[in-house]
């Protein structure tokens, strides 16, 4: 019997009814709870599968009346109760912040007009004006070098400074040196040369290395550390002579400890007395025998270097000086067998100065500590690259060991980068820091010339640019020269600068196809091999070679035709002379920025580089190259499809100009 009308109705119609207050009676087995959730959430929208009417396709959102991302969409509103959707926040042009529920002190913050965000919103502003009043409208043009400022940044103002100082010094006589190092650069370095002067960083580096005032300027004397010894940057512009500059001041500390030093002068009378006992027996047949100098494995002055190429570059320009100075000069290099290094540390007649890259002194010292009891000074070349991850670690063992008699640190680099810059603040704090007026700038003796490898006749064939360019070279060269013995040519030296190891091989075998002399330079090679293939990039003397038959260069030829003849290999002319296969007055090297640093190639007056460089320290260092100690020199860019453009017109422009590079 129904006890009440609402008990004539079923379930389930109850629970249409009344869709919020569904609940299960008990009692009621054969009703089950997924009956009642389905029936509540049926949807009045038809579902995704089913097709909508053509018409209602056709209209846009706004006439639909309805907006699912809470964005635009004309004047059509989302309703209030409806949910914003999961995308509502993606076209947001305003922040929903309600500033009445920020904490009073961030809105005291905000609302003053003193704050850095304020100032520099005031900066950002004013800019984007300037802009618009000068090309009406539009955002702020990009700066491709602003992106990557990896080098430390010079005044204007220091740098006039420094011009001031350099004018007070006019010859080497000016120089608190001892005589015999004076006769030694006159004689032996600069030796041929007529008009000798210092040039600006040794103007600079030689009187403050010796603690020597010139001139009315007052030299800044730097704050001596609690060790008690002194600390020196020297950065100049590659080229420049930094070699020289901080020898000369280590050598005349050398030589002057030598007059002190009572041990030494104890066993030169005791060999003196030896060789006059023994009569005319050759001094090296019994030497061994003898007891051995104080100073064997025990040398005074180190110089660190990264490369086997700049060992013997130091190395050299070192006996030159010992010849007329008196003292024992020798180079520890992977390039040379382990006999060799072992003679050359533990010589009998002892050592003064070693020059050596950081992991071989630093794999020596560890079986031999006592190697570096004795050092006084301590000169880290091309400090840029030493104190970089790949050689800081042996670099900071070598410099642990040497402090407790250590007496100058001398760091050298052509570039000052931003994290060699933070290191120093933080090592070395009281470190006085000589720099050139053009440190960052590249010498506008030395031109840039930039080939778009995009147009004609390349079309994206960066291979066939770089050889069409060599070719160019020694062509001009040819045609320019003046005429030597028959059959024989100067050979121009080139070198071709990639950014990948990988690459360096495929550059040189096309550039060997096309009948040009070019060889691989990279980490992988072999030092016996990279010394071998340096050498005559390092000699200033002119290269000769002998040719015969039409193994010649082009002469006269335009750049388009010499394209397409290297292309595939036709023998085109213009009457004067007939264009090989073979280019014959030209070597090349293909090499990565292992090239790149220190290396003395007077030789070089042309660099070609295949890839932009990434940064600006390695266009400073690859242009480098050429134009070294004073002479002309010439970059090509060659410049693809994908490469920065912006940053090779702002170094273009920076060059033109005079201005560092940042």
């Amino acid at each position: 019997m129904l006890r009440t009308p609402r008990d004539s109705v079923c379930l389930i119609c109850r629970s249409a009814a009344r869709p919020g207050r569904v609940s299960l009676e008990p009692g009621l087995p054969w009703v089950s709870q997924r009956a009642f959730g389905t029936r509540q959430n049926r949807r009045s929208t038809p579902s995704r599968m089913i097709l909508s009417d053509r018409s209602h396709v056709a209209q846009p959102p706004a006439s639909r009346g309805l907006d699912v991302n809470g964005g635009g969409g004309g004047n059509n509103k989302r309703p209030k109760d409806m949910p914003a959707g999961p995308w509502a926040a993606m076209n947001r042009t305003v922040a929903n912040i309600d500033v009445s529920k920020r904490p009073a002190a961030a809105r005291t913050r905000d609302a003053t007009p003193t704050s850095m965000s304020t100032r520099s919103e005031a900066h950002r502003d004013r800019d984007r004006a300037k802009d618009r009043d000068k090309k009406g409208g539009g955002r702020r043009p990009f700066k491709a070098l602003n992106m990557q400022r990896a080098l430390t940044t010079i005044g204007y103002g220091q740098r006039t400074s420094v011009k001031e100082r350099i004018q007070e010094v006019e010859s080497f006589d000016q120089f608190e040196l001892l005589p015999v190092l004076k006769e030694a650069v006159a004689n032996e370095v600069l030796k041929g040369m007529v008009d000798i002067k210092p040039t600006p960083v040794q103007r600079l580096a030689i009187p403050a290395l010796l603690g020597q005032r010139l001139g009315k300027t007052r030299r800044r004397t730097p704050a001596t550390p609690a060790e008690g010894r002194q600390e020196f940057l020297l950065a100049a512009e590659t080229g420049s002579g930094k070699t020289l500059a901080y020898l000369l001041p280590a050598l005349d500390a050398l030589k002057k400890s030598e007059m002190e030093d009572v041990v030494a002068a104890s066993y030169n009378e005791r060999l003196a007395k030896e060789k006059a006992r023994r009569g005319d027996r050759p001094l090296m047949s019994w030497i061994e025998s003898f007891e051995p100098h104080p100073n064997t494995a025990r040398p005074r002055v180190i110089i660190l270097v990264p490369t086997s190429e700049l060992v013997d570059q130091v190395v050299n320009v070192a006996k030159s000086i010992s010849h007329v100075a008196k003292f024992k000069a020798r180079g520890l290099s992977a390039s040379y067998d382990a006999l060799k290094n072992r003679r050359h540390l533990y010589n009998p007649l002892g050592v003064d100065v070693i020059v050596s890259t950081p992991h071989l002194l630093a794999s020596i010292a560890h079986a031999d500590p006592y190697v570096l009891s004795r050092v006084a000074h301590l000169i880290v070349d091309e400090a840029d690259s030493l104190l970089d991850r790949s050689f800081a670690p042996e670099t900071i063992k070598i410099f642990d060991r040497v402090q407790s008699t250590l007496k100058q640190l001398v760091l050298c680099s052509a570039t000052i980068p931003k994290r060699l810059d933070s290191y120093l603040v933080a090592q070395f704090p009281n470190i006085e820091r000589i720099t050139t007026p053009n440190l960052h700038a590249i010498p506008r003796r030395v031109q840039l010339g930039v080939i778009d490898t995009s147009k004609d006749p390349y079309r994206n064939n960066k291979l066939l640019a770089c050889a069409d360019a060599v070719w160019s070279i020694g062509r001009d060269a040819a045609r320019h020269e003046s005429p030597g013995a028959k059959g024989e040519v100067d050979v121009k030296r080139i070198m071709v600068f990639v950014n990948e190891r990988d690459t360096t091989r495929e550059v040189a075998d096309y550039l060997v196809s096309k009948g040009i002399d070019a060889v691989t330079l990279h980490r992988d090679t072999s030092e016996q091999r990279q010394s071998e293939m340096l050498a005559s990039f390092t000699r200033s003397e002119p290269l000769k070679l002998l040719v015969s038959g039409e193994k010649g260069t082009s002469i006269g030829v335009g750049a388009a035709t010499a394209a397409v003849a290297v292309r595939e290999g036709h023998k085109t002319g213009d009457g004067v002379a007939r264009v090989g296969r073979h280019l014959a007055n030209t070597k090349v090297i293909v090499a990565t920025d292992l090239a790149s640093r220190g290396i003395d190639t007077l030789a070089v007056r042309h660099v070609v580089l295949y890839d932009v460089p990434h940064t600006t320290i390695d266009f400073i260092h690859r242009l480098g190259r050429a134009g070294r100690m004073g002479r002309r020199g010439r970059g090509i860019v060659l410049v693809g499809k994908d490469d920065r453009r912006d940053i090779v017109s702002e170094v273009k422009e920076s060059m033109f100009m005079g201005q560092a590079l940042v």
